[in-house]
């Protein structure tokens, strides 16, 4: 049953907002003290799991959560999401005023900072916004711009796709005729249209604003910035640690509760959890399915596990762009329809994890059910085989072996495997293909090739809302020429739907509209719905306060030593 915003997200985060309770005495199962000193007392320092960015700390070159999670902790932007309910509050910003959601006025509170003593201006907003646009700085979150006005004179199109021979055509201009500095602390943003949704996209990372120092080397800037969020970088290094510190002239209302926070990287995702189980991590938001079976990992942690929802969905996409490995509609649906859902989220996952039927977070503004895919999401051979001989008949001929792409240095193989495994025994020995897993050594690598199309086949992918409302499940995956639009899909007609939800001011009407969007999508299947995400995460038992938001990370302002 769809129930109104706000009551929405607030009932996925009921648990996710529970506090871990300081740890009563016990045995290993229950977290308890053991009596001992805290370790964590005298440096003031905890350690979290994280994983190594793919690009580093610009924020406009960021889609994948690596990098998106550690940015969080660092940069402000000027909307925040409430850690409890996901709802947009103004951070930066001290007023966002439009009176038609084409021009908006943005006026930023006085008295902000960059960790090098600088003030935080207009001009560093608009300076970024026009850096992250203009095409040949070749930032991934590019086309977040392209509802400003101006936009097409900076951004330009290369006309035979990113492996071709031929180049993009120098764009008109470097700057946005929709962004104008009006003093110090105000500044103006002109749309091409109409957009009920801008004032809540502003919380994203690639909205962020960049100092000056970044403008003189932004190469040795994305491994040692200069940032102006509740904490600052202190030092990156590669596949081992990233270090951060409490910010002492960070403006906001809540303020660090710790020193410091190391943002640890392991190989695996058992390694990480090992070091939970022994009090040697102080925070996860992932527990590998090792420890889900029979729900293991509660009696590990006893009241240091944290369990709930959060707005993230698993998928699979399509290289579309390679002919070999893309296939067509109906190859795309077989693969859909040999995926048995239920056994594997029940098996692998413990039921943590519920089976998709469209392509929108159940948690989100926008969400319908029964869900878009409908039937195509939906476990069943029989017709499995039927739309791969209709895939066949057309002319499409599958590579004996179809590989599937994951990241190694998490827990996906099981689950990577299980899938291949269903799809190749609902379409038996004589389909002419096999599904394979293949694993690339790290999520920097596998994105990597995502984001510079080398992948053949399809890879695992995924979406962790950047706020909670349908759009965002839409517009950054699937609009042609998008940050994130992995497989390289694009279809006018879709553009053009998510084009006039985009535009519509009335935000019914333009729900409604990306509701009918995300309906098309069954046409081409070009990415394939698996599950959302419960959570599972926990704690060691040196800290207290322990927040997951809706988004599933942790709240860094929230965690303290005890």
């Amino acid at each position: 049953m769809r129930v109104a915003k706000g009551a929405q997200i607030a009932a996925g985060t009921a648990l996710l907002a529970l506090g871990v309770a300081a740890c009563g005495g016990g045995g290993s199962g229950s977290g308890g003290s053991d009596g001992g000193t805290n370790p964590r007392a005298a440096e003031s320092t905890v350690y979290i799991r994280g994983c190594e960015p793919q690009t580093g700390f610009v924020p406009g070159n960021i889609n994948e959560t690596c990098g998106g999670t550690i940015n969080g902790f660092v940069y402000d932007r000027l909307v925040k999401y409430n850690s409890d309910t996901a709802a947009p509050e103004l951070n930066q910003a001290e007023s966002i005023e439009t009176s038609d959601n084409k021009v908006w006025t943005i006026k930023l509170k006085p008295g902000l900072k960059w960790s090098d003593g600088s003030p935080v201006t207009a001009k560093n907003y608009v300076d970024a916004w026009n850096y992250t646009a203009y095409s040949p700085n070749a930032q991934i979150g590019t086309s977040w711009f392209e509802g400003v006005e101006g936009y097409d004179d900076v951004a330009t199109q290369d006309p035979d796709g990113p492996d071709g021979p031929k180049k993009a055509p120098e764009p008109k201009k470097d700057t946005m005729s929709g962004l104008e500095v009006i003093d110090d602390l105000t500044f103006k943003v002109t749309l091409k249209a109409p957009e009920a949704v801008f004032r809540t996209k502003l919380g994203y990372t690639t909205f962020a604003a960049l100092p000056e120092a970044f403008f003189k080397d932004p190469t040795a800037f994305k491994d040692n910035p200069v940032t102006n969020g509740p904490f600052k970088f202190v030092k990156w290094d590669h596949n081992s640690q990233i270090v951060v510190e409490a910010n002492p002239d960070y403006p906001g209302a809540e303020k660090p509760k710790v020193k410091k926070i190391v943002y640890k990287m392991y190989k695996d995702d058992d390694a990480a959890y090992a070091d939970l189980v022994s009090n040697n991590l102080d925070f996860t938001e992932l527990v590998p399915p090792s420890a889900l079976a029979g729900d293991k990992w509660k009696s590990d942690l006893g009241d240091r596990a944290i369990e709930g929802q959060q707005g993230v969905i698993q998928t699979l996409t399509v290289a579309l762009y390679d002919k070999k490995y893309g296939g067509n509609a109906d190859f795309r649906k077989a693969l859909s329809m040999a995926i048995d859902r239920k056994t594997i989220t029940d098996k692998i996952f413990n039921k943590g994890r519920v089976p998709l039927d469209g392509w929108i977070s159940p948690l989100v503004d926008g969400y319908k059910s029964p869900g878009a895919c409908g039937e195509l999401c939906t476990f069943d051979p029989a017709k499995a085989k039927e739309y791969l001989a209709k895939a066949k008949a057309a002319g499409y001929t599958p590579p004996a072996e179809y590989p599937l792409w994951y990241n190694g240095d998490s827990a996906h193989k099981e689950w990577v495997d299980a899938t291949a495994n269903s799809i190749n025994q609902a379409l038996g020995a004589d389909s002419g293909f096999k599904v394979v897993g293949k694993a690339t050594p790290t999520f920097a690598e596998l994105r990597d090739m995502a984001t510079t199309h080398k992948v053949t086949g399809m890879l695992r992918t995924g979406w962790q809302m950047d706020y909670p409302h349908i759009e965002n499940f839409l517009n950054p995956l699937y609009k042609t020429g998008s940050s994130s639009n992995d497989g390289l899909f694009s279809d006018k007609e879709l553009d053009a739907k998510l084009r006039e939800g985009d535009t519509n001011a009335d935000p019914a009407q333009s729900i409604a509209a990306y509701q009918a969007a995300e309906a098309m999508m069954v046409k081409e299947m070009p990415v394939i719905p698996l599950w959302s995400f419960g959570l599972q995460a926990g704690t060691s038992k040196w800290v207290t306060g322990v927040k997951v938001t809706p988004f599933g990370e942790l709240d860094p302002l929230s965690i303290a030593i005890k």
